[in-house]
């Protein structure tokens, strides 16, 4: 049996993908094989020896720690591309309302409550303080072409908005699925330089924190309309606040409000709704349950943060499952140990990310505890797991 520690409210749809002859899941657990987590913080939280993986239902993992899950052998996988439909929908509406000054004019019109008779004229007369431009035929600029870019870019096509995306990462399947209109931007430049919105949908890291800044906006169109629905660091809060001033950008749309930002004039602050939709949750839920099926009785590794991406179908009775650092003479140490021992290796495959390295071997044979011991013993292994 495996136990499953959930740490918040996870949705029926993923829970409910664990058979409870294999599976127990529970919010109190003191020895979890799994944990599924949405919000929960983790960073203070003391992992159990018997932790293998945790599921982030989610694309984000702040709130978990990462390296200490790495030193541990503790898998940690997100969810990317669960919630993409629900944020593009949100991204499509910020478009909206970043031009066409929605909701200034919404508070505006429940001003005349009371007004009787002369609302529709008090109507008539106001409405022109809140003329906006139509998307349609403008530019937009997407950076950051993963599952959720992908989506706007097409979306904004068939809106007939001209789009620039930008990804100097772009992968296979989302090249595949990008329009053949999107314009192929080589660089940020070239986005500033061409677009009247730009939507921003890549990761924080030390490259990416404060890209938005002064430098970035002097090269934009005057008026220009960002919008941001991936981390609030990845804009320079000042520059920006100077820049929404000077009407260099025209409207500021932001799914993650800082105090510094809240009240400031064409900001429009959204309380994080981009993924608070059933059916974002209900996805995220069931693929993250998937992911940790998947790991737990296969040992393959789908859409992990911290180790590499292996899928292997099972093709003996007996996997091993060892995570280990990314040096060299990792697989000769291991293959030498099982081969000593006179059992074949039928199937080994061997992936790196970064400083962690992830091997499967399927023998024909079974293993035994003083193979998995000696194996554990070479430097530079994390932990080891056979399946069977």
């Amino acid at each position: 049996m495996y136990n499953i520690l959930t740490l918040n409210k996870i949705a029926t749809c993923g829970t409910d993908r664990f058979s409870k002859d294999t599976y127990t899941v529970s919010d109190k657990c003191d020895n979890p094989d799994g944990i599924m987590v949405r919000s929960a913080a983790m960073h203070d939280m003391e992992l159990p020896a018997s932790l293998k993986a945790i599921a982030r239902a989610g694309a984000g993992v702040n709130n978990i720690p990462l390296d200490k899950c790495s030193d541990a052998g503790i898998v940690v996988f997100n969810t990317p591309g669960a919630n993409a439909n629900a944020v593009k929908e949100l991204v499509i509406a910020g478009l909206l309302i970043s031009s066409r000054k929605i909701l200034p004019a919404i508070q505006w019109a429940s001003t005349l409550k009371g007004k009787g008779e002369e609302v529709p004229k008090l109507v008539e007369k106001g409405k022109g303080a809140f003329s906006g431009p139509e998307i349609k035929g403008k530019t937009l600029g997407v950076i950051g072409l993963g599952a959720i870019g992908v989506l706007v870019a097409n979306s904004a096509r068939r809106l007939g908005m001209e789009v620039y995306g930008y990804d100097p990462y772009l992968s296979v399947d989302a090249a595949w699925g990008l329009s053949s209109s999107v314009h192929h931007a080589s660089s940020l430049q070239q986005v500033f330089e061409n677009c009247d919105y730009i939507t921003v949908h890549v990761p924080l890291t030390s490259d990416t924190r404060g890209m938005l800044n002064a430098s970035a906006f002097s090269i934009m169109h005057d008026g220009v309309r960002i919008l941001n629905y991936s981390r609030a660091e990845l804009v320079n809060g000042d520059d920006m606040r100077m820049a929404l001033s000077n009407g260099k950008v025209s409207a500021y749309v932001v799914d993650f409000p800082t105090d510094d930002m809240l009240g400031v004039e064409n900001v429009i602050a959204i309380p994080h709704l981009g993924a608070s939709t059933p059916e974002s949750e209900d996805n995220c839920a069931a693929m993250a349950a998937k992911e940790l099926i998947e790991y737990l009785e296969n040992g393959n590794i789908i859409n992990s943060v911290n180790f590499p991406t292996v899928e292997v179908p099972r093709s003996t009775d007996t996997r091993l499952c060892i995570l280990h650092r990314n040096i060299p003479t990792m697989l000769a140490q291991i293959s030498s140990v099982v081969s000593g021992t006179g059992v074949n290796i039928e199937t080994m495959v061997n992936r790196s990310k970064k400083d962690n390295a992830y091997t499967i071997l399927d023998t024909l044979g079974d293993i035994s505890d003083d193979c998995l011991c000696a194996i554990e013993a070479i430097e530079g292994v994390i932990r080891i797991r056979k399946i069977r």
